[in-house]
């Protein structure tokens, strides 16, 4: 009867797991599903020379670059979205090998969201703001994760819906600060993203400037977020390599 009994607890404990797993798993999806895109007030783009164009599909469909923030605060950059969004310089233009960097802090975790939103660093910006749109970014997300994703005019992944890495930094809880620094940087036939300090993403050129992808490499650099986040930027920069 003992042997029985532990045999009928490891059955129940092997039908029980994967049942809480997906539980947990459908509860999520529902959080992410049931989250509504909120227009932040007084938005707008609020920082010189900078421009900025909202994603029109997704949680984002319906929404204008009016409806988040982007603004400065003395050096740094402040940004709370509203619907996701991707702002740049058309001054800031990277060519050949080179690197941009930034910081982003998320000064209060999930805040103003339901689960984890990313934020991250965009390069090889060509006919922004137009159909013809093609760039590739690399975003971290407060939960450990990363993804690395591009437009061509359409969205292409480059590492699937994104992927966990040591090397990205976990909030506490909600409501606590989280800090990533995020590069992204072209080398001869390779394009790398960094997280932290740590090359979390290495992928060729060749795969990524190619029919529905990247134009080129060179072109426009900025920062790219996702709906519903509120996060500040420093030290924002591009240096050759």
């Amino acid at each position: 009867m003992r042997l029985f009994h532990g045999v009928s607890i490891a059955v129940a404990l092997a039908l029980v797991v994967p049942a809480v797993a997906a539980q947990q798993g459908q509860a999520q999806g529902q959080a992410m599903q049931q989250e509504v895109t909120r227009k932040v007030e007084g938005g707008g783009i609020k920082a010189a020379g900078w421009t900025g164009v909202a994603d029109t599909t997704g949680d984002s469909k319906g929404f204008l670059i009016t409806d988040g923030l982007f603004t400065t605060e003395g050096s740094d950059f402040k940004v709370v979205t509203g619907p996701a969004a991707t702002y740049w310089n058309p001054k800031n233009i990277a060519t050949g090998n080179y690197t941009v960097k930034a910081t982003f802090s998320e000064p209060k975790y999930m805040s103003i969201n339901t689960h984890a939103h990313p934020y991250g660093i965009v390069i090889a910006g060509n006919d922004l703001g137009t159909p013809n749109v093609s760039l590739l970014y690399c975003s971290a997300y407060g939960d450990g994760r990363f993804i690395v994703r591009g437009f061509g005019p359409t969205a292409f992944n480059v590492n699937g819906r994104g992927e966990a890495n040591a090397a990205v930094n976990k909030a506490a809880g909600k409501d606590q600060p989280v800090k990533q620094d995020i590069a992204m940087s072209v080398s001869g036939d390779k394009v790398t993203c960094s997280v932290n300090g740590t090359v979390v993403g290495t992928y060729m050129k060749a795969d990524l400037v190619a029919a529905g992808k990247l134009k080129s490499t060179d072109g426009v650099y900025g920062l790219r977020f996702g709906h519903n986040t509120d996060v500040t930027v420093t030290g924002f920069a591009m240096t050759k390599n």
